[in-house]
């Protein structure tokens, strides 16, 4: 017997074949106009702050909202008069969106009877799907008796039943508890990492979007702003909402050899020789903290501040601090305390020229 993936199986990728989208809607005083390129196979994942655009830019995918400029093509069809219930496309929604008075087999059938399959194909679709997704013996539950993950993944087999050629995900894992989405993530993963034609993710987590996606592109305002791979995005953050995702301190300058004159004040000297327009970034955990300025210390990378704020951050306590340079410091309970750090404290905060990355603007 052939599996879904099997049936579903489509021609070697060739000229034109992907995502090729320019999305231009206008929404009052709100524009967005972010370009998407990606190729089958490939799964992008869509960042950024609370109204930026990526809600907006999934809806134009699908269709639910028009576009009043650019263009999408998928596989080389232009789509943009395309209404949502005839595009290749798929969606699984934050909420999940089952049809609470039928089964989960019947939910996931729903998708090929839209298509013109025959009911009893339709089921035996179907049934092959939640097999896939490890839900067999739950054929026959209703919505409201699954899990949480289980209804994520019934979600899942629906917009994938239907043989997609671009699958749009908008916040998937949101509802789940944070036990359920480790669990859930990892066999989001797997799915797809098999999945042939492009996905396309919206999230609010980093994790997940470092874990699932292949790109990333993070959308501010409307536009995008940095785009790559995730490696490279937490590396080389370009703006302050990144930097913070990523957990970064970042900095903006003018560098000349070592030293790096930064637009907030004072110098930050780095191991990276370079010149002109650069970012410089270091990790909280770089940041060594003092209630007395180090006796003999240089004074490269040392700065006079004052503790703002102090949060639990994983294991480590996280200091918000300001003054000389606005700075994020991660250090021990047991140091925090030793230190005797309170909001309003003073301390002298050093980096290492080491512990710090310069890189061109």
């Amino acid at each position: 017997m052939s599996t879904p993936r099997e049936d579903a199986r489509m021609p070697e990728a060739g000229p034109g074949q992907g995502l090729d989208a320019r999305l231009v809607v206008d929404r009052g005083p709100f524009r967005l106009d972010v370009a998407l390129t990606a190729a089958p196979g490939d799964v992008v994942a869509l960042l950024g702050p609370n109204g930026a655009g990526k809600t907006t830019a999934l809806r134009a995918l699908a269709g639910l909202l028009p576009l009043d400029g650019g263009h999408l093509r998928l596989d080389g069809r232009a789509l943009e008069r395309t209404p949502p219930e005839a595009r290749p496309v798929g969606v699984v929604f934050q909420d999940y969106l089952l049809f609470p008075h039928l089964t989960a087999l019947d939910n996931v059938a729903f998708g090929p009877r839209c298509r013109g399959a025959a009911k009893a194909e339709a089921r035996a679709q179907a049934a092959e799907w939640l097999a896939r997704m490890g839900l067999a013996e739950h054929a026959r539950t209703r919505p409201r008796r699954l899990s949480g993950g289980q209804a994520q993944r019934v979600a899942l087999a629906r917009a994938l039943a239907t043989r997609p050629r671009l699958l749009l995900l908008d916040e998937p894992l949101a509802a789940l508890d944070a036990r359920t989405r480790l669990e859930v993530r990892a066999q989001l993963r797997r799915h797809l990492a098999g999945f042939e034609a492009v996905a396309v993710l919206v999230t609010h987590d980093p994790l997940d979007a470092m874990v699932l996606a292949d790109r990333l592109v993070v959308v501010e305002d409307g536009r995008v702003v940095q785009e790559g791979t995730p490696s490279d995005i937490a590396r080389h953050p370009r703006t302050d909402y990144i930097a913070q995702l990523v957990g970064l301190n970042l900095y903006r300058g003018l560098a000349d050899g070592h030293t790096v004159r930064l637009d907030a004040g004072p110098t930050i000297t780095t191991t990276d020789v370079l010149s002109g327009p650069v970012f410089v970034a270091f990790p909280p955990s770089a940041v060594t903290l003092h209630r007395d300025r180090p006796v003999g210390a240089s004074a490269r990378n040392l700065w006079p501040c004052e503790v703002t704020g102090l949060e639990t951050h994983g294991d480590q306590i996280r200091a918000a601090l300001t003054g000389a340079l606005p700075l994020a410091a991660d250090l021990t309970a047991v140091a925090a305390a030793e230190l005797d750090l309170h909001p309003g404290a003073p301390v002298w905060a050093t980096v290492k020229a080491a512990q710090t990355h310069a890189y061109p603007a």
